[in-house]
């Protein structure tokens, strides 16, 4: 019987994800929430469909949910699109629908599993990128601030935190950089180019906004960003400090540059040896090109032209899935530390659920002295004076812990042996 509702507790756990595996990234977009508003947006769909705690989750590949419902959900995606209307009340009907659909649902210790997962990064966009265990933390910490989560969410995130530090200390799966963008970045520190370098940019789509996000963010500061659509070109001119071109303007530019930086979608090259001269207004020291365009940006004759070194992402690209085949390989021994932390965490889970219910016993049973004292023996104890009183309640709270305290050790004794045997 302890056994059933035991299993019941974990599988009222649920989770829904939408990821970058099935939908595009502007779809993921809808279901971002500022933080300033998971105080407003989350505690009225917690309540309102009766769910004990919720974790959320957002990042630039994908958003999800989890969640312990104070009863049991028979219908998961029936549940989501009242769940995300609740939260999302403008959200369209076809995009409700679109996401309903394509999302991936997970109850019980399931949910365990996929988190654990998501923050082993095995279950990323790039595996073995480390970043999302930092945002999976930040995630909780803010929901629990936030007074989203309880108990049960708490124990699950431990578990998840600390079996994805397992994954990333105990395997090799993260030691080598696999993202273009990663390993581009590896190139350019690798050629030692001093931090004053004028970062000259073309394109300012999400290749090269990661890419100049790393270099602001490791001390580079003198950008200039060119690009077809003048407004997002602007946008990453301010986020970087530099300036913003549109990219007809480039013939005129004359500030000069010593990385050149070009991802765009053109089917042709940007740059030919008469731009790139140009652009050069004379200068012969040799300049750092990073091309991470297909088809390729750069005129190819430029680099026998001109002093280049010279980063292609076909290079990248071929590194990239050599580091790659290095992490797979890891992936076996990445499950083998899953599957422990999930059995070792079926126990765990239920070993709490069963300190909590015997948590309950002392203090019922305190009930039953009150409720003895002031009402069943309530008119025979108004004729004993206050020192029998006081003594007569001393001997009652003696008694309660010396006859409590054997039974309720053997009790939980005897739960936890019948949990225990369950996951044999």
């Amino acid at each position: 019987m302890q056994s059933k509702v035991l299993n019941s507790s974990v599988n009222r756990l649920y989770s829904i994800a939408f990821t970058h595996k099935n939908f595009p990234l502007d779809t993921l977009g809808l279901l971002h929430i500022e933080q300033g508003q998971y105080a407003v947006r989350l505690p009225v769909a917690k309540d309102i469909l009766s769910l004990s705690e919720l974790f959320y989750l957002s990042t630039c590949n994908r958003v999800e949910f989890a969640f312990v419902s104070d009863s049991n959900i028979p219908d998961l995606p029936e549940f989501t699109q009242t769940f995300l209307l609740q939260i999302f009340p403008e959200i369209s009907k076809d995009n409700l629908n679109l996401l309903i659909q394509n999302a991936t649902y997970h109850n019980g210790i399931n949910v365990v599993e996929h988190l654990i997962s998501v923050a082993a990064s095995i279950d990323s966009m790039v595996v073995g990128e480390r970043e999302i265990i930092t945002q999976v933390r930040k995630a909780f910490e803010l929901c629990q601030k936030t007074g989203l989560t309880g108990d049960k969410i708490r124990l699950v995130m431990r578990q998840v935190i600390e079996t994805a530090k397992q994954v990333y200390s105990k395997t090799s799966i993260s030691r080598k950089p696999v993202s273009v963008v990663s390993l581009a970045f590896k190139e350019l520190k690798r050629y030692k180019i001093p931090l004053n370098a004028r970062v000259l940019v073309i394109g300012a789509g999400s290749t090269n906004t990661t890419l100049c996000r790393f270099l602001k963010k490791h001390g580079f500061h003198r950008f200039s960003v060119f690009n077809r659509t003048f407004s997002h070109g602007g946008q990453l001119a301010g986020e970087l400090g530099g300036q913003a071109f549109k990219l007809e303007d480039l013939e005129n530019f004359r500030l000069g540059f010593d990385v050149l930086v070009t991802c765009t979608s053109a089917d042709h090259h940007i740059i030919n040896k008469k731009l790139y001269k140009s652009l050069l207004s004379g200068d012969q020291t040799k300049k750092t090109i990073m091309d991470l365009a297909i088809p390729q940006d750069i005129d190819p004759d430029i680099l026998d032209e001109f002093q280049v070194q010279y980063i292609s992402i076909r290079d990248l690209q071929h590194l990239s899935n050599e580091n790659l085949k290095t992490r797979q390989g890891e992936l076996s021994r990445v499950r083998q530390i899953i599957n422990q932390s999930i059995n070792d965490f079926e126990i765990i889970y239920k070993e709490r659920h069963v300190e909590i219910v015997m948590h309950d016993v002392p203090v019922e049973v305190k009930k039953i002295r009150e409720h003895a004292l002031n009402t069943v023996f309530r008119k025979e104890l108004q004729h004993i004076d206050k020192e029998s009183r006081e003594l007569l309640e001393k001997i009652m709270e003696y008694m309660e812990k010396k006859y409590i305290s054997g039974p309720m050790k053997k009790a939980k004794a005897i739960l936890l042996s019948n949990v225990h045997g369950d996951e044999d």
